[in-house]
């Protein structure tokens, strides 16, 4: 069982992803600020971190440079999660060493498939697969458009629908045409299918 380490200062958010993520068989850790967050991740070495950005105290960035520095645990996966959508909030996450950005309120389907996404690659990762991001073209080998292939190119990296759109520039709604029928061609059931269908395209395993 995976363990995901929620950190966020809001009761009543930090309470319905903790219902999510259980749901769906994960263990679940919470923190209502950073430093109760650095904590439990020092402690109980979570498999991967949800940290809110705007807390007081300790932001989510804080909480960041400080995990990134710590040897034992610098490697989980950390996403985002924050209000503020603005580019430059997300451009100044990665460049601290985010693995993701997901604005709230996060939809279930855009959470589960981040994390999901997030630990899937880390599995991979620790196994020596190397997903390589820099085209969709391999994408197309299962029929898809260039633009379904881009769509999923994205998806595969845990992004949720409004992030793809903004990427790609197009509507919410466009994306969910070409999710449709990425997942027509190639015979998933949801998001996490697709990805890993993706992912192992991407790192030559097909």
């Amino acid at each position: 069982m995976k363990t995901i380490l929620v950190i966020e200062d809001q009761p009543d958010m930090r309470e319905n992803i903790a219902i999510i993520l259980e749901m769906e068989g994960f263990a679940v850790l919470a923190a209502e600020n950073g430093r109760a967050g650095i904590g439990l991740a020092r402690e109980d070495k979570p498999d991967l971190i949800l940290c809110d950005v705007m807390m007081p105290e300790m932001d989510g960035y804080e909480v960041l440079r400080e995990l990134r520095r710590d040897r034992t645990i610098s490697g989980t996966p950390f996403i985002f999660l924050t209000a503020r959508g603005e580019k430059r909030d997300q451009r100044d996450g990665m460049n601290l060493g985010a693995d993701d950005y997901l604005t709230k309120p996060v939809t279930r389907a855009d959470l589960l498939g981040a994390v999901r996404s997030r630990l899937c690659r880390e599995k991979h990762r620790a196994a020596g697969f190397a997903p390589d991001f820099s085209s969709a073209a391999p994408l197309e080998k299962k029929g898809l458009t260039p633009r379904e292939a881009e769509v999923l190119l994205w998806l595969a990296q845990g992004k949720s629908n409004p992030e793809i759109a903004a990427i790609i520039g197009c509507a919410d709604n466009t994306i969910r045409v070409h999710l449709s029928r990425v997942f027509e061609k190639l015979g998933a059931d949801n998001r996490h299918a697709a990805s890993m269908i993706a992912l192992e395209l991407l790192a030559g395993c097909e």
